[in-house]
């Protein structure tokens, strides 16, 4: 475990410590710089460098301003193998530090996050996918860096256990959206570094009789989560304000919201006057120690799937589709509050952004004439009928009947086999 008093004070690019400061050593010391920096070596358990904790070995992965990154050690760590390396007795002396000019110092980058890697190959294999990703990134579109960035962040302040975080969601009366007919929340907080949920999902009382269903789905009484609950309206607007002011108290709020502007006008509407204090919908870095922080879940999706165009969201359904969460009964407040919620788990607590995305989406980026780190769909991802037709033809194919391509009929096992 690398000495506790290390203070962080920048850090180094990998390959810098890799390729260029073994050759402004000594022979002597080259050679034991290499091998105690080899991939296999890093992640072995008993390496000086080994976090508890950590399976493998914690690096850092840097963003510089033109959005690019860069794999990196931390001073403290370099610093560490340094005094490690002679109080083993493998140096006579303190191996000198790499030139000043190589030291990266945190205002330098627009972010830098903890990166792990459980293995030498998934090691070597992360710096040329980076340097892949950089390439592209050169063609992207330039907000693309800023959604990256919130992305990383959101991830950070989720790993850090603290606060709450509080999705919501709102169904008005497709004819009059002053009319606040459903209310569904679902929210995440920590108790002793373990996370604790709580949903639920209430009909306001006073307008049960307006029904949606010509222009908006109507599942108001499909509910996947529990019971629903009949409240009134001076209930709602009472039950909303005590819960955002309870919560206020034990630190940040994290509202999120898949598309937040719709939501957060209703918040302020004079039916619900929710009291929203310091809020702000810059996502900061580290957790700030009050206040309420808006997180938008279709940004932090268009992030890690790589689309700069500000103007082009997917919406709740196809994100959780994407992301393998297999949504029922959408346009049901307590519903989507959930599946919201769901999906911001899902991404912030995965991997770094573009291992998350080649992970879940492998070898489909590039495909366009620019080769940029959007990932490319097939009209079928996106269309949310899809699941369910594909769930009928896996049944038939259990069943080992067939249907008939020219009639549409459900064939028997005997008129299976046709020309």
């Amino acid at each position: 475990m690398a000495k506790d008093d290390a203070v962080v004070t920048g850090y180094y690019r990998y390959t810098d410590i890799w390729f260029n400061w073994p050759d402004a050593l000594s022979e002597e010391q080259k050679t034991v710089v290499k091998a105690v920096l080899a991939h296999d070596a890093l992640v072995d358990p008993n390496h000086p460098l080994h976090v508890d904790g950590v399976e493998g070995v914690q690096l850092y992965l840097g963003t510089f301003p033109n959005g690019q990154s860069r794999l990196l050690f931390s001073s403290a760590q370099i610093d560490y193998v340094r005094y490690w390396l002679h109080a083993m007795g493998l140096t006579e002396t303190e191996i000198p530090l790499p030139y000043s000019n190589c030291l990266l110092l945190e205002s330098s980058l627009r972010q830098v996050s903890p990166i792990s890697y459980k293995n030498g190959g998934d090691l070597r294999g992360a710096i040329k996918q980076i340097d892949k990703n950089n390439k592209k990134l050169k063609k992207s579109d330039p907000f693309l860096g800023t959604r990256r960035e919130q992305f990383e962040n959101v991830r950070k302040l989720w790993n850090s256990k603290t606060g709450t975080w509080f999705a919501m969601d709102f169904e008005q009366w497709e004819r009059d959206s002053t009319m606040t007919t459903e209310f569904g929340y679902s929210l995440t907080k920590w108790e002793d570094g373990t996370a604790v949920g709580e949903r639920g999902h209430y009909v306001v009382k006073e307008y049960r009789g307006y029904r949606n269903g010509q222009y908006v789905q109507d599942n108001r009484d499909h509910y996947n989560f529990g019971e629903t609950q009949d409240i009134t309206k001076k209930g709602l607007k009472e039950k909303i304000a005590e819960m955002l002011t309870q919560m206020g108290k034990k630190g940040p709020v994290f509202l999120v919201f898949h598309d937040y502007r719709g939501d957060i006008q209703t918040l302020k509407s004079k039916q619900i006057e929710a009291p929203l204090s310091d809020l702000t919908y810059l996502i900061p870095d580290t957790p700030p120690e009050k206040g309420m922080v808006v997180v938008d879940t279709s940004e932090v999706f268009a992030g890690l799937e790589g689309e700069g165009d500000t103007a082009n969201r997917k919406s709740l359904e196809q994100v959780a589709r994407l992301l393998d969460l297999h949504p029922q009964f959408m346009h049901n407040a307590g519903n989507d509050a959930h599946y919201t919620m769901l999906a911001l788990k899902e991404m912030a607590g995965g991997e770094q952004l573009d291992m998350q995305r080649e992970r879940r989406w492998p070898k489909k980026t590039g495909a366009t004439a620019e080769s940029s780190v959007k990932v490319q769909w097939e009209d079928w991802e996106l269309d949310p009928e899809y699941e369910d037709t594909q769930a009928v033809l896996d049944s038939l194919a259990a069943s080992g009947k067939g249907y008939d391509p020219y009639t549409g009929q459900l064939m028997e096992d005997d008129e299976s086999d046709y020309d």
